[in-house]
């Protein structure tokens, strides 16, 4: 195992470390140790990430990188740092698992696009973050590695479908990471981690290589760090045009590494809530995000109530006949296969055979619901310049639940309905960036979604960078614990 080195290595912010790397000051061997020590020492007691390397292979790969620097290489902002794809992120190298125990041990034949320009940005990978089965609930837990603890409290769930990558995150086990978002997977694990997620535009950051190219609109991959400079540094690195990926945006993405700092003042903010009381939510959670609210007008921003002019139970159909349909057609091949179906967690099944049952009208119907979707939050644009909602309807619940049946004395009807509040971003396929919000009577953190209109990624990034300066909730680090993980 690796020596321990002082532990401010690991909280110098993605920035400071890859400047003072380039400029070596610090070494590339220095940093990875530090990390790796602090990986030992933190992760088995909430299991964020798995599927570890080798510690001398990451240290070896450390030092190639400080001999590229001494021959006056450098690759990019991530050149000699650790990095641990989510585990839905294709990796030639570590195997790709989705959180499914009969895909133990698969090394596919090419890297995610993502993880293509986290190399080429000189990441080091050392290991994965754990994810739901095939990302499937907002709460990280599989049957191949366990589950991942809060890192607030490990005995709570961690969020998901990127609850790995944000624990890791929370305890500077990493100074940056990726993840995805179907169903508030870069947002909703953010927020009950005290870190910050972007699920950026549709295409802003291309997914794949996959089989299918068109009709998977509502899942993205995108960053998470633990400023909004962190994370906006990293969608530098992880937007872009690719070929292989046609719905990809062209946008210069150099435009994200520029500085954030901007007057926010007379923006105009449209607060949704819950919907008037449509979203069930728990206790504490509107008056947290209420209070919260209070910074954007210390800033000078304009916050009003806002409702947009649509049915939301109506774009609740929407949504779980489109995800029916995707998620469907994504793990048909595994459902097909009795040894593998029988695997399958019953949520899975679920969703495969809700989409088995669809027609292609009911699809198209639920495009059309989309596409109107769109219209009024547009609509609403034409008013404010962000909206913003609660990033999720509870706060950390036990990890050991699978998901809350009742969320504000109201029945959930299916496994997902408790995350309703993510969808509208989702199906719009519009930025939305999770800050933090504060932390609740019982001292657990939550968020806030800040959305913006298509591709005003980096107006939401600018309007959140200000919120987190002058809020200050995101500087409150979790105390690290030792027990080992259940």
């Amino acid at each position: 195992m690796v020596s321990d080195l002082p532990a401010d290595i690991s909280r110098m912010t993605l920035p400071d470390l890859s400047s003072a790397i380039r400029a070596r000051t610090l070494s590339c061997a220095e940093a990875m140790q530090a990390f790796l020590a602090r990986i030992d020492r933190l992760n088995p007691a909430v299991n964020a990430i798995v599927s570890r390397r080798d510690p001398d292979a990451c240290l070896a790969a450390a030092r190639a990188a400080d001999a590229a620097l001494a021959r006056g290489e450098w690759h990019g902002i991530l050149h000699g740092l650790p990095q641990a794809p989510k585990d839905l992120a294709d990796t030639t190298d570590l195997p790709s698992t989705s959180g499914f125990r009969p895909l133990a041990g698969c090394l596919p034949p090419h890297d995610a696009i993502i993880v293509e320009r986290a190399r080429k940005a000189g990441a080091i990978l050392i290991g994965k973050t754990n994810t739901p089965e095939f990302g499937l609930g907002s709460h990280s837990y599989n049957r191949l590695f366990g589950i991942t603890g809060n890192a607030f409290d490990p005995a709570l769930s961690a969020g998901g479908s990127s609850g790995g990558a944000a624990v890791a995150l929370a305890l500077d086990m990493l100074p940056g990471a990726d993840g995805s978002d179907m169903m508030g997977s870069l947002r909703n694990p953010a927020g009950w981690n005290n870190v910050f997620g972007l699920r950026p535009s549709f295409g802003r950051v291309p997914a794949g290589p996959m089989k299918e190219l068109f009709y998977a609109q509502l899942g993205t991959e995108g960053p998470m760090g633990r400023t909004v400079r962190e994370l906006a540094l990293l969608l530098s690195v992880q937007a872009g045009y690719d070929r292989r990926v046609p719905l990809s945006l062209s946008d210069p993405a150099d435009a994200f590494a520029a500085p954030l700092d901007s007057d926010v003042s007379g923006c105009r903010i449209g607060w949704l809530g819950d919907f008037d009381g449509y979203l069930a939510t728990d206790p504490g959670v509107l008056d947290l995000c209420r209070s919260a609210l209070k910074t954007f007008e210390t800033l000078g921003c304009i916050v009003e109530d806002a409702r947009p002019e649509f049915s939301l139970e109506q774009l609740w159909q929407c949504w779980i006949t489109l995800r029916a349909f995707l998620v469907s057609g994504n793990l048909r091949v595994h459902y097909d296969n009795p040894a593998y179906r029988a695997e399958m967690k019953p949520e899975a099944l679920w969703e495969v055979e809700q989409g088995l049952k669809l027609s292609a009208t009911a699809v198209y119907a639920a495009t059309q619901t989309r596409s109107a979707w769109y219209r009024a939050l547009h609509a609403l644009f034409a008013r404010y310049d962000v909206l913003v909602l609660p990033s999720a309807q509870v706060f950390p619940f036990d990890k050991t639940l699978t998901w809350p049946k009742t969320v504000g004395g109201r029945t959930m009807d299916t496994y997902h309905r408790w995350m309703e509040v993510v969808i509208g971003p989702t199906l719009a396929g519009v930025p939305a960036l999770c800050v933090p919000a504060g932390f609740g009577a019982a001292g657990l953190p939550l968020g806030l979604q800040i959305i913006g209109p298509a591709h005003a990624d980096l107006a939401v990034l600018r309007i959140g960078h200000a919120y987190e300066q002058a809020c200050g909730h995101g500087e409150r680090r979790p105390e690290p614990r030792r027990n080992s993980a259940s």
